[in-house]
């Protein structure tokens, strides 16, 4: 062993298996994707408390798993490295909006396609999907199910009330009921025949109503 196969280092040959303006390039359109993603998130969030980090991680995800692919494409000893590297982590944080899975294999998807050198696949899918997203999930319907939170004072009101709802509603159906000494809470899953929600404020005027709350229902407030 010579002087200078101490100091030869097999690190150093992979310096240049990926060249600076394959780098570049792969991170400025993955830039550019995740901030198409990361707007298109924004525009269809439709929760309740809005996240603007999960927004910078979609970007973040794009541009990281580009980084993660360029690697392994230059090395096949690395890719199974790499493998049993990432076979070891776990995420621990619950993802609340079923939406939000979808945003997150989005930007591992575009990271990976464009890392793999398919630009045309990574920037056109990338903008369809943009596109169906912004059509489908803001689109607003009547049909949609909503929860009327309503308080009587005894068992005939409720009898008037539901008859009430059943009439002004397209669907009504009781989803859970609490009955207290000279108070009973119904919680009633409704669908609505057209936009106007006029009903409500009739039947909280209603005798022996004494408030009627309507709520939008997304899975959130009820079992």
């Amino acid at each position: 062993m010579t002087f200078q196969d101490i100091f030869k280092s097999g690190f150093l040959e992979n310096v240049t298996s990926v060249s600076i303006l394959d780098m570049a390039l792969a991170l400025i359109l993955a830039f550019c994707i995740g901030i198409f993603i990361f707007l298109v998130y924004k525009k269809t969030y439709t929760g309740v408390m809005y996240s603007s980090s999960f927004g910078v991680t979609l970007i973040a995800l794009t541009m990281i798993t580009t980084v993660v692919i360029l690697a392994v494409t230059s090395n096949v000893v690395l890719s199974l490295g790499m493998v049993g590297a990432l076979s070891i982590v776990r995420f621990r944080t619950a993802i609340k909006e079923p939406l939000d899975i979808a945003f997150l294999f989005w930007s591992i998807a575009a990271g990976i396609v464009l890392a793999a050198g398919m630009i045309p696949l990574a920037v056109i899918g990338s903008v369809i999907i943009g596109v169906i997203l912004l059509l489908f999930v803001n689109r607003k319907s009547h049909r949609d199910p909503y929860i009327v939170v309503l308080q009587c004072i005894d068992s005939d009101t409720e009898k008037q009330a539901k008859a009430f709802l059943e009439k002004a509603t397209l669907h009504c159906v009781v989803k859970s009921k609490t009955v207290q000494k000279g108070n009973i809470e119904l919680n009633l899953e409704v669908r609505l025949k057209d936009d106007s929600t006029d009903f409500i404020n009739i039947l909280s005027e209603m005798d022996g109503v004494e408030s009627a709350v309507l709520v939008s229902y997304n899975g959130d407030y009820m079992g």
